[in-house]
């Protein structure tokens, strides 16, 4: 299968996967803010927990950021990291508050919606972050 066509199916997938959150009780209880919002929430004491693979955190992040992948990329596709609660619990305090944020936001969803209370998942991701114009971490060698 090629690649543009794995990529619109996976799209596809993750689009009605997203519906179907939405539609469990569970996706009520997620906070949903924008980027604005978010980046209020991390001047005033939240970390951010940046939820994309290491790869994607490395082309560049949200300044003082967490990176803890909730999917990583496989020949066969993105799975589930099965050890995310748990990575989360050793890198975060119980009552820490969290901004959770990926690429677009689908994922963010997701792990957010796996996460206790205290969380906030940045709706529209490190994309819409960079389209405001907030600071961001990139290596040396792409500045």
């Amino acid at each position: 299968m090629g690649t543009v066509l794995w990529n619109s199916l996976l799209s596809l997938v993750l689009l009605l996967l997203v519906l179907l959150l939405f539609c469990s009780s569970r996706a009520d209880e997620v906070v949903t803010v924008d980027v604005h919002a978010a980046r209020h929430l991390l001047r005033s004491g939240h970390r951010y927990l940046d939820v994309r693979t290491e790869e994607e955190f490395k082309k560049g992040h949200v300044e003082n950021s967490l990176n803890i992948p909730y999917m990583f990329n496989t020949p066969q596709g993105r799975v589930k990291n099965q050890k995310f609660m748990e990575q989360v619990s050793a890198a975060c305090g119980k009552e820490e508050k969290l901004v959770v944020g990926c690429q677009s936001g689908v994922r963010s969803l997701y792990a957010t919606t796996d996460l206790t209370a205290h969380v906030s998942n940045m709706g529209g991701g490190y994309e819409a972050w960079l389209e405001s114009g907030f600071a961001v971490n990139k290596p040396q060698d792409e500045l």
